[in-house]
């Protein structure tokens, strides 16, 4: 009987549950939004049991914080999330105690980062951003995860503030800190410097400079952090392809021609994989890899 993998790709907005053949391609997808922890839980474990009889091990990628340290009491949990009735939240426990399999447990960007690795030939250095309703990265080196006590949390780093949100005394949305990368150029910013949704504001806006400005801040850290091979920024708001053409001139510009890197469109680039996709890909071979 042929093996099958989970991903559970576990968004603060959304769940995508997803089932996959030993080849990753996907058997059965679905999603549903994220509301109260019992009821999110329990659809997914409705999911997964459907395919109980064939699953050989599950992966799960998930908003954070979270608590990565196997060795810790409250390992596979929620930590200090802002998404309400989410704190301290046993995820994996509550999902994995109606299983008799393996799991794999990480955030939704170190599983992005992995699905990104494989269909990369050849790249086993690699850094994924998500940019939406929260900012949020994983990186990879020679193949592994970086991390130590916990997961990076490169979406709370400080930037420099822009001229005009110096003039306007905008120090971003973020409920735990003044001027970091999420509060400043996640989702929900657009909407408080302009009082208009992001997917409504005009492509000429300069409101657009403003973010390419701190993203690019992001591929600046990376670079001289970790001397990746590829960024990949992912998420709703570089959907669009005057965003990564803004960033790309902007991540020029602050280098300043400091480091050497590959050439900036091969560089700075969006997911190779279709319809954000990279997540469940690298959770599928998660999952395989911890059922071997």
């Amino acid at each position: 009987m042929t093996k099958l993998y989970g991903s559970l790709e576990a968004g603060g907005t959304k769940f995508v549950c997803a089932v996959g053949d030993e080849e990753f391609q996907v058997v059965e997808k679905t999603q549903f939004p994220t509301t109260t922890p019992y009821e999110t839980i329990e659809r997914t474990v409705e999911f997964f049991k459907r395919y109980e009889d064939r699953l050989a091990g599950v992966a799960i990628g998930s908003f954070g914080p979270i608590d990565i340290d196997q060795n810790s009491p409250t390992y596979g949990y929620v930590t200090t999330t802002p998404k309400p009735h989410w704190s301290n939240v046993d995820l994996l426990g509550l999902i994995a105690k109606k299983f008799k399999i393996p799991f794999y447990f990480t955030t939704d960007v170190n599983s992005s980062a992995f699905g990104e690795t494989i269909v990369r030939k050849g790249v086993r250095s690699l850094v994924y951003y998500t940019i939406g309703t929260g900012i949020g990265a994983g990186a990879i080196q020679n193949g592994e995860f970086i991390g130590g006590l916990g997961h990076t949390e490169a979406g709370h780093t400080y930037v420099a503030l822009h001229p005009q949100d110096q003039a306007r005394e905008f120090n971003g949305v973020c409920p735990f800190h003044n001027g970091c990368l999420e509060g400043l150029a996640a989702g929900p910013s657009l909407e408080a410097r302009t009082g208009i949704r992001g997917e409504l504001i005009e492509q000429n806006s300069d409101v657009w400079d403003v973010q390419a400005y701190y993203i690019a801040q992001a591929a600046v850290q990376a670079t001289l952090l970790y001397r990746p091979q590829v960024i990949v920024f992912g998420g709703g708001v570089m959907a669009q392809e005057h965003m990564l053409r803004r960033v790309r001139e902007k991540f020029t510009s602050l280098m300043n021609g400091y480091l050497p890197t590959p050439d900036v469109t091969e560089y700075i680039v969006t997911s190779a994989v279709a319809e954000n996709g990279s997540a469940t890909l690298g959770n599928f071979a998660l999952a395989k890899q911890i059922s071997e």
